[in-house]
């Protein structure tokens, strides 16, 4: 997950790689919830931890999913056959794309509608994909990732969400279309800090080395001439102590969305999680949707003090079942479904 960091300074914008952020988190403001009344809105189903984290144990045990692989293939063909058991109407987007390094890769995108007639849309991205190099690992720099939070723990928060949706009676679901949208290939990008041995051969090629599949979807759109009203991107969502800040690219391009979803966090009892701090720009599926038409925010683990971008556990070993928490998957996911019943 997101690899390249924007800071945005007053007259500068830096392009940095995944590294310690040179920004300074404000200290986190007073819940701007407080005081307000209570709103008549519907209440969202429960979102079940246990399943949740179940899903994320089952994709992390296929091996890690690097494109083109054996594990890749048979964990692309669990997630279609789990969305389709689901009920949702599913489309698959195969593509062909290159890496910095020279490989050739078979990838798929996989789409899923939940109520495809309804008009009003809202769209939940994630990544089913993992690094195939733990880069920023000490040790093991070029053992391919588990990616248990990263890329596993959103796709299991956005296939337990289209559960619970398909297990309620009509009389009791979201006002809204819901799309579940899993890219692949985010994850095979050129770091500049852990690579910078390693050349890019797609320096020069007018493409950006991650997020292939957000990239090739938003110049192919499935369903064809997608529309949503705006879109909510799942990355490393299941950590234990995650925090989620209100990334810079989120609050530029769906200001409204951020300010949603924090205080729907706010108001069920999740904001020490989603912590009303501002944060620098990353380079994520955020930005690709974002072209494409679907203003989007960016969910991701980030270290709520510190000049850290990214957790310890980032594109390293470190990233496996063992850090991952059923807490903090109940947080994003419920905070998701009130959002999605709030419309």
């Amino acid at each position: 997950m997101k690899k390249l960091l924007f800071v945005v300074l007053p007259a500068l914008a830096l392009l940095l790689t995944a590294c310690p952020s040179t920004d300074k988190p404000a200290d986190q403001p007073a819940d701007p919830t407080a005081g307000q009344p209570a709103t008549n809105v519907r209440k969202a189903p429960a979102f079940s931890a246990d399943t949740a984290y179940a899903l994320t144990a089952r994709q992390v045990a296929f091996g890690p999913r690097v494109p083109g692989r054996p594990a890749h293939v048979a964990c692309g063909n669990y997630l279609v056959a789990m969305l389709k058991r689901y009920g949702l109407k599913v489309m698959e987007q195969p593509f062909e794309a290159k890496t910095f390094d020279g490989h050739t890769i078979q990838c798929r995108n996989i789409v899923a509608q939940f109520q495809p007639e309804a008009a009003r849309r809202v769209a939940v991205f994630a990544h089913w994909d993992t690094r195939p190099f733990a880069d920023a690992d000490k040790v093991h720099k070029n053992a391919p990732i588990d990616g248990a939070s990263d890329g596993a723990s959103a796709v299991a928060t956005a296939l337990e969400i289209a559960r619970t949706l398909s297990q309620q009676p009509a009389a009791n679901r979201p006002a809204v279309g819901v799309d579940i949208i899993l890219f692949d290939a985010e994850d095979w990008g050129h770091d500049d800090t852990y690579q910078a041995d390693v050349p890019n051969q797609l320096k020069d090629a007018g493409t950006d080395t991650w997020c292939l599949g957000s990239q090739y979807w938003g110049k192919h759109l499935l369903p064809a001439g997608y529309r949503a009203e705006y879109g909510i991107l799942l990355d490393m969502v299941g950590a234990k102590n995650g925090r989620f800040t209100r990334e810079s690219l989120s609050l530029k391009n769906a200001r409204p969305v951020v300010d949603k979803i924090w205080t729907t966090a706010a108001k069920i009892g999740y904001s020490d999680y989603f912590l009303y701090q501002d944060t620098g720009e990353i380079l994520d599926d955020h930005k690709y949707t974002a072209d494409a038409g679907v203003p989007t925010v960016d969910i991701y683990d980030h270290p709520p003090y510190g000049g850290e971008s990214f957790p310890a556990y980032h594109h390293t070993t470190a990233d496996n079942m063992s850090i991952i928490d059923r807490k903090t998957m109940k947080a994003v996911g419920q905070t998701v479904l009130q959002v999605l019943y709030n419309e």
